[in-house]
C-alpha cells in the first residue's frame, strides 16, 4: 500500500473514505447477525447479539465520521444528518444497556407489566 492511502484515510475533514468503510464494515456484521440466526451457524448463534450491536455501533461511528466532513463541505447535509446522529446515539445507548449491561432477556410482558406504557 501507499503511504497516500495511509496519509490520507483518517483526515475526516477532507476525505470520506473512512465513514465509507465504516458503513461496509457495519453491513458486513449485519449480515453476520442475519446469517447467525440460520442453523448452519448454530455455533456463532450465541454471538449474534454482539454481531448486531457492533453493527450497529460501526454504522453510528461512519455516520459521526461523515458528519466532520459534511460540517466543511456541506453545510446544508450537516444541518439535517445532525438530529439522526442524536437518535442514534440514544438508540444504541439503549442497546448496549438493555442487550450487553443488562445481561437479561427483554420480553414485551416484562415491560408491559411494570407500567412503563
Amino acid at each position: 500500500m501507499s503511504e497516500k492511502f495511509t496519509d490520507d484515510i483518517f483526515d475526516l475533514k477532507n476525505d470520506r473514505r473512512l465513514s465509507a468503510y465504516l458503513y461496509r464494515a457495519g453491513f458486513g456484521c449485519w449480515l453476520l447477525y442475519i446469517v447467525s440466526g440460520a442453523r448452519f451457524m448454530q455455533s456463532f448463534s450465541l454471538y449474534r447479539t454482539d454481531f448486531g450491536v457492533f453493527a450497529f455501533f460501526l454504522m453510528v461511528a461512519g455516520l459521526s465520521a461523515s458528519m466532520v466532513y459534511d460540517y466543511y463541505h456541506q453545510p446544508v447535509e450537516f444541518a439535517q444528518k445532525k438530529k439522526w446522529l442524536a437518535i442514534s446515539y440514544l438508540v444504541l445507548a439503549g442497546l448496549i444497556y438493555f442487550l450487553i449491561l443488562h445481561n437479561e432477556p427483554v420480553s414485551v410482558d416484562k415491560l408491559f407489566g411494570q407500567g412503563l406504557f
